[in-house]
């Protein structure tokens, strides 16, 4: 990427000169209302005027009228004579404020109103509602004029208008004068029956009065069924009724803690029927357990009663359906946003990104135009190769002049005139497309003399990118015809890139991380960012807490030891099996579908399902890895291409020298999307692309981009080191999650060793069942005990390591699950007695 030797600053410094704005003062509007310390500034504000206001109203309603005639009398004496009569605790200024919210309006109504600024100002200012805000803003509203109503209903009957007309405000008292001539002493009832209107409407009254009913519905008597008068009495216990298991539903981010999961929402509107009580049969009257609709009791074939039951049968328009509660929940909550976890996160602005500076030059005349050409038909002419046709379209880099030659030409003639037309041009990297895909023309792409820089400020603020609905949008830079070239990195899905030393793969990685960023909310993606050469990457450190993801107690986000390396990609590949657990669970077929669902609340997060978010996995230098790690870094990367598409990890993989030592076969087949900056050699960019061309770029973000046999010639944006550090200070400096998000544990050989150094007396008292869970479902999966026993990560990782010193399951195999040594319970057992752990 040419920068004419121009920095960031460097722009701005010179355009501020020629302008003479450099002394200029002006207000960032934009930045008042939206940087983290403003919104904290914003936010106290708001909460000391929501306490300012209930400490005055509520000491005005103690000293009752004791103000008013200070009140009355401002006019015609002095603030400090009146703030010394004044009783109210915070002087004149209470005083007045509440003589018109609470003597004039509302009365003691008034005191409801001030959580309306104190939960807006705690939301601005620490990014967490204590409650719900439009919830309670409508509460507000209703039960400020509701209780100002019937307060003036009490004075009004009391005749204590005269002593006690500030409880119930102007509003209450006039509204009840004039109820009070329609209907006397019954004026009371329109009050009544407004907050009966408003249970039903706002409280949704009805559907809850159906679910109480549901759990306090009592067996009915005259369903009891008696004994034969001459049967023996029998010991034979009565079977509990097979409670259907039913799909719940997710009610994370529901009611007043956007970062907890409350299940107690939907237990009030859909509790599971616990199974009735197994009980003996008396002789004197034996008692059935009888079902409560919709279930049915089933009695299996093998279990002979004694006794003779009667089922009722139950209709089948009485089933209770997974349906109606999903509805019901969605009505009550809405449905799940993950951004409600960070409710104040304030995207990046196009302003933290240097200003576009216009080429001083002109970037191709007329005169170069008119000179390429002559010197093209010249050249096929002399050659004999006539040309009907030529017409040129110019790019930012390169200019492509297109060629239609006459009838009897052929193609390969002209693709073997290269280099005689690169000579006649004396121009480096001359490249022939013949033919040009889709269009019957020949192409000809020929340097500019004067290069025009492509800046990330011009392509992240174009339309095309700012509406981009793409899942993974990146902006990979501006085709010849000037266009800017959006692709979706989730439809890639893998990005392999390569390029000789300084053609600008790095700055292209940085591009890549910003479009990102500037597109994504942190909820919805996490960076895996391995960086071996340690420098180019960590401008991204700050970005823990939003972005990136690491393992767990790992000191950095960005990976830069080998042994990590390994660790980290052995990590993914388990994030990958127990997402793709958590979609065969949900019976969907890729993650855009799983979090669709979660966010219908269909899912339930007591058996491990949560918000996905996609994970990027970027790889600066492979060449290193391999030359160090070889197969162990390999196999996982060729396992996540492979597999993990539909659970959304995407690999963007970078490397300096494409040889086939460094990707292999097994790597390549599973990258269908490339991208070549200059490269030293034909072969090294037939490695990369299939094709040659690579080594005729002109370098500085030339690059050609490959997905399907697709080739595309595009001149990457440039991003200043700056700039990278001001987007990543903005977004590092709000508030976001405690940690990094946690990938999943990897032990290497070292730790599995001395997992038999662990201590009997110290397993798990849920090891005994974590084996019999094992060994029913004879799958040896730390995550199957996480979601079976609703366990943490960490503790069923520690209760497997001892079911392997027990001989319970096998050693540790890396991503897949582990061998189980028992095939039915009762050997286990006899296992578990002999070791004493039973």
């Amino acid at each position: 990427m040419s920068v004419n030797k121009i920095r960031g600053n460097t722009h701005r410094q010179k355009a501020e000169e020629a302008t003479g704005s450099r002394f200029r003062v002006s207000l960032d509007w934009e930045n008042l209302f939206s940087s983290p310390k403003n919104m904290l500034a914003w936010g106290t504000f708001f909460i000391v005027v929501g306490l300012i206001l209930e400490v005055s109203f509520f000491s005005y309603i103690i000293t009752g009228l004791s103000d008013q005639s200070v009140v009355d009398g401002m006019g015609s004496q002095s603030i400090r004579d009146a703030g010394r009569q004044t009783r109210n605790f915070f002087g004149v200024l209470g005083a007045v404020v509440s003589h018109f919210f609470v003597y004039r309006w509302f009365g003691v109504g008034a005191l409801l109103i001030p959580l309306i600024p104190f939960i807006a100002g705690w939301k601005i200012a620490f990014g967490k509602e204590l409650l719900p805000l439009g919830r309670v803003t409508r509460e507000v509203i209703f039960f400020t004029l509701w209780l100002s109503a019937l307060m003036g209903y009490v004075v009004l009957m009391s005749n204590t208008e005269n002593n006690l007309s500030f409880v119930s405000g102007g509003v209450g008292y006039t509204l009840n004068v004039a109820l009070f001539d329609w209907l006397k002493w019954g004026s009371v009832i329109p009050i009544i029956f407004s907050l009966f209107v408003f249970a039903v409407f706002f409280y949704d009254a009805k559907s809850a009065y159906e679910a109480w009913q549901l759990k306090n519905a009592k067996p009915d008597p005259e369903q009891e069924v008696a004994a034969a008068p001459n049967e023996e009495p029998t010991e034979t216990a009565v079977v509990p009724p097979v409670v259907p298991e039913r799909e719940y539903v997710s009610v994370v981010n529901d009611t007043y803690d956007d970062e907890t999961t409350s299940w107690d929402g939907l237990a009030e509107t859909a509790e599971v029927i616990e199974e009735e009580e197994i009980v003996p049969v008396t002789p004197v009257k034996p008692l059935v357990p009888v079902v409560v609709p919709p279930v049915v009791p089933v009695v299996p074939a093998e279990v002979k009663l004694e006794l003779e039951v009667e089922v009722p049968v139950v209709p089948a328009e009485t089933e209770f359906e997974d349906e109606d509660i999903n509805a019901s929940v969605l009505r009550e909550f809405g449905q799940y946003d993950p951004m409600l976890d960070l409710p104040s996160y304030q995207f990046p602005n196009i302003g933290l990104l240097n200003e576009i500076v216009e080429n001083l030059h002109e970037k191709v005349s007329q005169e170069e135009l008119e000179s390429n050409k002559t010197r093209i038909v010249d050249t096929l002419g002399s050659y004999g190769i006539n040309i009907s046709k030529i017409k040129a379209t110019i790019g930012p880099t390169v200019t492509l002049y297109e060629i239609i030659p006459e009838a009897g030409v052929r193609i390969s003639k002209i693709k073997n005139l290269e280099g005689d037309i690169a000579l006649s041009l004396a121009a480096l990297g001359i490249r022939i497309i013949a033919p040009m895909p889709g269009r019957g023309t020949i192409g000809i792409e020929v340097p500019n003399k004067n290069r025009e820089t492509v800046f990330i400020r011009s392509v992240l603020s174009n339309e095309r990118f700012q509406k981009s609905t793409y899942d993974l949008p990146i902006v990979l830079g501006k085709t010849i015809s000037n266009e800017i070239h959006i692709a979706d990195l989730a439809k890639m899905p893998h990005l392999l890139m390569a390029g000789a030393t300084g053609q600008g793969k790095s700055v292209g990685l940085n591009v890549i991380l910003a479009s990102l960023i500037y597109k994504k909310h942190p909820a919805e993606l996490k960076f895996v960012l391995v960086d071996p050469k340690k420098v180019e990457l960590t401008l991204f450190n700050k970005l823990e807490r939003h972005f990136l993801a690491k393992l767990p107690n790992a000191d950095e986000a960005i990976i830069t030891d080998t042994k990590k390396v390994i660790f980290t990609l052995n990590s993914l590949c388990i994030e990958m099996d127990s997402r793709y657990d958590l979609l065969k669970e949900a019976a969907v077929r890729n993650l855009k579908e799983y979090n669709a669902k979660f966010a219908q609340r269909r899912l339930n997060p007591e058996k491990g399902h949560r918000f996905l978010p996609y994970i990027v996995l970027v790889i600066d230098e492979l060449a290193d890895l391999m030359m160090t790690a070889g197969k162990e870094v390999e196999t996982p990367i060729a396992r996540l291409a492979q597999l993990a598409r539909a659970v959304g990890i995407h690999l963007v993989v970078a490397t300096q020298r494409p040889s086939v030592k460094v990707i292999t076969g097994l790597i390549k087949a599973n990258f269908p999307a490339r991208l070549s900056f200059r490269v030293t050699s034909s072969i090294d960019s037939r490695t990369i692309l299939d094709m040659g061309g690579a080594e005729q770029l002109v370098g500085q973000g030339d690059m050609l981009l490959a997905i399907n046999s697709e080739v595309i010639r595009l001149q990457c944006p440039f991003i200043d080191t700056r700039e990278i550090e001001d987007v990543c200070e903005y977004i590092g400096g709000q508030r976001g999650y405690d940690d990094a998000y946690a990938l999943p544990e990897y032990e290497g050989e070292d730790a599995a060793e001395g997992r038999s150094e662990l201590n009997p007396d110290d397993f798990d008292g849920l090891l005994p069942d974590a084996a019999r869970l094992i060994v029913t479902h004879q799958q040896g999966s730390t995550s199957l005990i996480q979601r079976k026993m609703k366990l943490g990560y960490n503790r069923a990782g520690r209760i497997m390591d001892q079911l392997e010193i027990l001989g319970v399951v096998g050693p540790f195999t890396g991503s897949k699950a582990r061998d189980v040594m028992f095939h039915d319970l009762n050997g286990l057992e006899e296992h578990l007695r002999v070791m004493g752990v039973s």
